[in-house]
């Protein structure tokens, strides 16, 4: 299963870019004590990345109560975070120093969706 984006993805990423700002939908599913290397790893973001590439985290909360979901499809916590544009995010994740504390969120996780959302018109 995927954790973190791949060249590959991050390619396809931009060449679909419709441009404008983008919203990243996060879907965590965590390993067992993975919730505090998670925290960890949010804390570098949101004091550190976000304000370098000018992103903002629109929501962040725990899953609760799946209503419409088969078994092993809730998740234990759903981020989203706003971005300028694609190329700010694809240049976040290729920072040298974002690098070196985004171990913490691929030890956290077991499982991840990372898409990014265009807005209906």
């Amino acid at each position: 299963m995927a954790i973190d984006p791949r060249g590959t993805d991050l390619k396809r990423f931009l060449d679909e870019d419709p441009g404008g700002p983008v919203v990243m939908l996060n879907l965590l599913r965590f390993t067992e004590g993975g919730f505090a290397s998670y925290r960890e790893y949010a804390r570098h973001l949101s004091e550190t990345f976000l304000p370098r590439y000018g992103g903002e985290v629109l929501y962040a909360g725990s899953g609760s109560t799946a209503l419409v979901a088969e078994d092993g499809q809730s998740w234990d916590a759903v981020i989203v975070v706003r971005y300028p544009d694609r190329a700010a995010f694809s240049r976040m994740v290729a920072d040298p120093e974002y690098q070196t504390v985004t171990r913490l969120r691929t030890e956290a996780l077991t499982e991840a969706v990372l898409q990014a959302t265009t807005p209906w018109s």
